[in-house]
């Protein structure tokens, strides 16, 4: 017997670092498990009409500014889902207003909540890494844990032919900046753990041109960048540099202070960047940071 199709709109709400998430009452598909807000395309409607309409009649708040995030195909047993994913922060002054039982978790509290199978691949884009080695050799891409990942600048365009022989799961542990990244095909961009812009490249993307199930980290060194970031809707952000570092003695750091104050007031993950060592995560994750990155000390 052929599968039927359904279509559905899914909406990701950000708060800081934060993930909006309930859970799928028992007798609904794939029930007793954590869910985001969303539910099925009505005839008529476009997946960003359903999902506003969704999460205003699920969640309780009607939020305007939308961002394609993914479109994920997955097929069950008795069925076949089209997801059509998208995101959007929550202001401030909404928070009060989300219904019950929705609550907010921590990216990293996302990987054990039991959620159905067509969201994994939604999970592991929200579980950005917490620490990002800055590197010009691959040397350690075998050997990284969990929450880790590699931004590779290599010093010969040659090196490039290297990356485009490796196994979708080690691209998955390196992040490329955006000049390198597009001489790679479509499907192994996507199979990095992000492609970066530096800030010269970030200011001059728009909302609307970020391509969409790719996921990106904007080099930030200024909350307007910072802002710009969030508003094209960037995954995360590095904000550097916080100390002062060997490699940019000319560079005056902002402190943690100042960190934590710009870091405050955006709904991306932002990583510390600058004169850190790796047992600087926990200073820094007490100053807003999601995770810190470095040369040669991380």
């Amino acid at each position: 017997m052929q599968k039927s199709h359904v279509e559905v709109a899914i909406g990701l709400l950000f708060s800081k670092t934060r993930v909006l998430v309930g859970w799928r009452d028992v007798k609904q598909h794939q029930g007793n498990k954590a869910e985001f807000p969303g539910g099925k395309v009505e005839q008529g409607e476009t997946a960003q009409q359903a999902c506003r309409r969704e999460v205003l009649e699920e969640v309780g708040i009607d939020l305007v500014d939308w961002h394609p995030f993914e479109q994920i195909q997955h097929e069950y047993d008795d069925i076949i889902v089209h997801l059509h994913v998208f995101f959007s922060d929550v202001p401030e002054a909404l928070l009060a207003q989300i219904q019950q039982p929705w609550q907010w978790y921590s990216r990293t509290e996302l990987a054990a909540l039991n959620f159905p199978k067509a969201n994994r691949a939604l999970i592991q884009r929200l579980l950005f890494p917490q620490q990002i080695k800055i590197r010009t050799q691959l040397q350690e891409l075998t050997s990284l844990t969990e929450g880790q990942a590699i931004y590779y600048r290599p010093e010969q365009q040659a090196e490039l032919e290297i990356i485009k022989t490796l196994p979708a799961e080690q691209l998955g542990k390196l992040i490329l900046n955006q000049t390198l990244a597009e001489q790679l095909s479509a499907e192994q961009q996507r199979q990095l753990a992000a492609i970066h812009l530096k800030q010269p490249q970030l200011l001059a993307t728009q909302q609307g041109e970020l391509r969409v199930g790719q996921c990106y980290v904007a080099a930030c060194h200024d909350l307007q960048s910072l802002k710009h970031a969030q508003q094209i809707g960037c995954d995360a952000a590095l904000l550097s540099p916080v100390l002062a570092t060997a490699t940019h003695p000319e560079a005056t750091g902002l402190g943690w202070i100042q960190f934590q104050n710009w870091a405050e007031q955006v709904d991306l993950p932002v990583i510390a960047l600058g004169g850190l060592k790796a047992e600087d995560l926990a200073i820094a994750q007490q100053h807003a940071a999601y995770g810190i990155a470095g040369i040669s000390q991380v």
